[in-house]
């Protein structure tokens, strides 16, 4: 029964798996993030800005 738990075969299959949940996670975080108008307009004055000739 002890060999169960030593058993290590699919270990790292299932931290890549946590690994990409957390990354799909973030990823929608920062979409909710960036589609509020205030981190819009923000970004659209860094990039107009940015832009601009002197």
């Amino acid at each position: 029964m002890t060999d169960i738990w030593q058993d290590e075969r699919g270990a790292s299959t299932a931290e890549y798996a946590i690994v990409t949940m957390a990354a799909v996670a973030i990823a929608g975080v920062l979409v909710a993030v960036m589609r509020s108008g205030s981190v819009q307009s923000l970004l659209q004055g860094i990039v107009e800005k940015a832009l601009q000739v002197p």
